[in-house]
């Protein structure tokens, strides 16, 4: 380890590690119930527990032998009462750790070092690339979407105190301090009631606010004040997406209704914003000839936003001409004095207009195609024998609607609501802007009539050909669906009606490729490979048809659901892979742990527009594959998918999962508003299983198996085939490669199999403990042998430690979480309910919250 790993280090321990300690040590000063005898046990919890792992203790007899040893509870009652209260102190020090995190991440990340706007720009005046720039940011943009995926464990009172806490940790105001964590003593973690699509929505809103809106409005100033070729009235650099209220794929209770709502609320946020700060400006421009415009720029936001039943009467262009001329009399009148007050404000409105975010809406495609069949039957739309017709007749059909029906005249609720959503969309475009909802997103696309069965519902719902103002987005997900996507594009690109919707959507086609139902399917280096390899075939196929694609990324917090070093996958992306624009999906905990701050959010899309942009104007010999590397590639891939497959198949497999790890319990944290399955009453498959619960409780059963299963095997079969020294060359030539290793290693940084050994003594699955914990070992073995560190993530050092020292405090989490799944596996079997049972169910939901949220991307 280097000297400069070694000071990071060093800064991490006095800015995160020891003022734990310090301000850990407040709690036991809590005024609360027993929190100082909880603190304390808690301590010798902890060592007790790290000292039997080694031994190979099971976590049934660790927590018995405590209680034996070191107190004197006899009764069940009174032990599982001290087991609540060591989950509930060890809640609020992770949450006490995260807001550490939070005030210390300026101080950690270096702000205009690497991956930021400073070093792009010094990059590209160094390299004399300005021309180059300005032409890319004509179009160039990053696109984050907030989705409402169930990753959040923390309740958005928690989230506000988190906030809260590093803001007084960043001042050192001990009184504040002291305040924000007996908040944290008296607030519960727990949800009573599941959240509605709209709370989910507001829930997200509030980071739009009080995050988001500063930081991406700093990113767009930051360009303006320090490159001349940007040019702010054009293209905005951020968008922001977002789907709780407009996702309905496999959530039944989003409705037309709430999409409408959502929007309203979107909009309502972003005028607030907007008023807030005339609010401010108004403080500053107190001088002549200025002063009645921001007057007048205040009470038509005011009018707007606070009297009811008022008709809306403001657009984006009213704001920016009234902003204008306060610019143009600041410049020409008043020597530019508070101009950048204005400036930064124009910024905003072009980054937010009067949506905040795009709403998207999203269904799956086995919804349509029986929709289809439906009105066929009852509106003679469609051929009444449209169910027999290949799939070219069906398309060919669909292309003849040339009527608009009403919802209400269909009977049937999903169906109706399905028809009311699309005319939905057309009202939100009236009010908030096209923007505001231009893109309907269709899960597990297969072929050219999902897309086309889409098109098809909007000319029958008032929507015309030539001006309809909506991308249509299929979205890929299995490795067969990956490998045959550019088949399914080209087809509709030979379509005259849909390549005349593409030419009026500006010659651009936007796909969405999801990286959780691959890793499912495949394992993790096959998905990746297969969503790489996607992108160069639809690049390929686009461009031959003289299309613009854009990739839409559906990526998850973890690595085995496209998380981790995000950024590093979007500078690995060579010339093959269109970069018009970086989209992708940041969902729950990610929001919070990666986006939760103005500092850390502003960092994050930072990296994010310098990969997009530096993979083009500074592309390096690391983002091409040669012939040689791309076959070493899918072999690598090739071996890693039978290796999963032998455990994909494994009749052991998911039952394993379903007796060892909190995977039936997931849908009772309340902390989303869509069921864990896609079919409530479907058997136990990974095709019913949603990609977070099955993610999530590999990652409190402490093996994050979807993050490296595969890979050790692959890596071994190649060296034992004489390629070791090509696979080492891959891993130094290669950062697509590389990041791949490297998220590998953060989902292993996180497992501790110590925790579930006693099951490789169990009868039924003690073969299939041995058989994951061998491809740990292996692939472990292997990707140190390729990295030549000697601990997983020596490269990354604050990370390193960070998971460490989060590992460590939730270690009394995951023995109880286990203690309790075992008692309810060995002492109520029977689907009877008791009250100690239904205790037992409590202890393991309430453990879910400290893992996951520990993780910060574990689900």
């Amino acid at each position: 380890m280097n000297d400069l790993s070694n000071n990071k280090i060093s800064l991490f321990k006095n800015l995160i590690g020891t003022k734990f300690q310090l301000y850990n040590s407040l709690f036991t000063a809590l005024p609360f119930h027993r929190v100082e005898k909880t603190g304390v046990l808690l301590s010798l919890f902890l060592i007790y527990c790290e000292e039997c792992y080694q031994k190979k203790k099971s976590p049934l007899y660790i927590i018995n032998n405590f209680f034996k040893h070191y107190t004197g509870y006899k009764n069940e009652r009174d032990k599982i009462d001290l087991l609540f209260r060591f989950i509930q102190y060890t809640e609020r020090q992770v949450v006490l750790f995260d807001a550490l995190e939070d005030a210390a991440f300026r101080q950690l990340h270096d702000m205009q070092g690497q991956g930021t706007i400073k070093q792009l720009m010094s990059e590209t005046f160094e390299n004399k690339k300005q021309q180059e720039l300005a032409e890319k940011l004509k179009d160039f943009s990053v696109r984050l979407t907030l989705t409402a995926h169930p990753t959040q464990f923390y309740p958005g009172e928690v989230l506000g105190i988190i906030h809260d806490l590093s803001k007084a940790l960043i001042k050192g105001s001990a009184t504040q301090i002291n305040s924000y964590l007996r908040q944290l003593g008296k607030t519960p973690f727990l949800k009573k009631e599941k959240p509605t699509p709209y709370d989910e929505a507001v829930s997200l809103i509030w980071s739009l606010e009080n995050v988001f809106y500063q930081a991406a409005g700093n990113i767009a100033f930051e360009l303006k004040d320090q490159f001349e070729g940007f040019n702010k009235n054009v293209h905005p650099i951020i968008r922001m997406g977002f789907w709780p209220g407009g996702d309905r794929d496999g959530n039944p209770f989003v409705h037309a209704d709430t999409t409408l709502k959502v929007a309203e609320a979107l909009r309502g946020a972003i005028l607030k914003c907007y008023y807030l700060d005339v609010r401010r400006m108004k403080r500053r421009l107190t001088f002549k000839g200025v002063e009645g415009l921001v007057t007048e720029l205040e009470n038509t936001l005011y009018r707007n936003l606070f009297i009811p039943g008022h008709k809306l009467d403001i657009t984006k262009e009213d704001i920016l001409q009234i902003l204008h001329k306060i610019r143009d009399v600041l410049q020409n009148d008043h020597n530019d004095l508070f101009i950048e007050l204005v400036d930064e404000l124009i910024c905003k409105m072009n980054l937010f207009g009067l949506f905040f975010a795009s709403l998207d809406v999203r269904q799956d495609s086995s919804i349509h195609k029986p929709m289809m069949e439906y009105l066929s039957k009852h509106t003679g739309l469609l051929p009444d024998n449209y169910k027999q017709l290949s799939d070219e007749e069906k398309i060919e059909a669909i292309l003849k609607i040339n009527t608009w029906i009403e919802p209400d005249s269909i009977k049937d609720e999903l169906y109706r609501d399905t028809l009311q959503t699309i005319y939905t969309m057309k009202t939100i475009q009236k009010f908030n802007g096209e923007e505001g909802c231009n893109r309907y997103i269709i899960s597990h696309a297969t072929s050219p009539l999902d897309v086309m069965e889409v098109f098809g519902f909007f000319m029958m719902s008032g929507w015309k050909r030539e001006t309809l103002a909506v991308d249509i987005i299929p979205l890929f997900e299995t490795i067969e669906d990956l490998q045959q996507a550019a088949g399914v594009m080209e087809s509709l690109y030979q379509n005259k009606v849909y390549r005349k919707h593409i030419t009026n959507r500006g010659n651009t086609q936007t796909i969405m490729l999801g990286f959780s139902d691959g890793t499912k399917d495949g394992g993790y280096l096959m998905a990746n490979w297969s969503i790489y390899k996607a992108k160069e075939s639809l690049t390929a196929v686009s461009r031959q048809y003289g299309i613009e694609v854009i990739f839409f990324d559906g990526r998850g917090g973890p690595p085995a659901r496209g998380g981790g070093k995000t950024h590093k996958f979007y500078a690995s992306m060579g010339p093959n892979i269109s970069s018009k624009e970086i989209q992708l999906t940041i969902q729950g905990q990610t929001i919070s742990s990666n986006f939760g701050t103005i500092d850390s959010a502003q960092f994050n899309l930072e990296q994010l527009i310098n990969a997009g942009i530096s993979n083009e104007l500074f592309a390096s010999r690391k983002t091409l594959l040669t012939k040689e590397e791309e076959a070493l590639f899918q072999h690598l891939a090739d071996e890693s998918y039978a290796a999963f497959q032998v455990l994909k198949f494994d009749p052991q497999f998911l039952e394993y999962l379903n007796y060892a790890s909190p995977l039936r319990y997931y849908a009772a944290t309340n902390i989303g508003s869509r069921p864990s399955k896609r079919k409530a009453n479907a058997r136990l498959s990974l095709d019913s299983l949603r990609a977070v619960p099955y993610v999530g409780s590999w990652s409190q059963l402490k093996q994050n198996v979807p993050g490296y299963y595969g890979v050790g095997s692959a890596l071994e079969k190649l060296e034992k085939q004489g390629k070791w020294n090509a696979v080492k060359k891959l891993y130094k030539n290669s950062l697509f490669f590389k990041t791949l290793m490297d998220n590998c290693e953060m989902s292993m940084k996180k497992s501790f199999f110590p925790l579930t050994e006693f099951l490789s003594r169990h009868p039924d699955y003690g073969t299939l403990w041995k058989m994951l914990h061998a491809e740990f070992e292996r692939t472990k073995r292997y990707i140190l042998k390729l990295s030549g560190n000697k601990d997983l993530m020596d490269n990354y050092p604050i990370d390193q430690q960070s998971i460490q020292m989060r590992e460590r405090i939730v270690l009394p989490l995951a023995t109880i979480q286990q203690y309790a799944l075992t008692q309810l596996r060995e002492n109520h079997k029977t689907e009877e309910e008791s009250a100690l049972k239904t205790v037992y169910e409590k202890l393991v939901i309430r453990c879910s919250f400290g893992l996951i949220n520990a993780g910060r991307n574990s689900a």
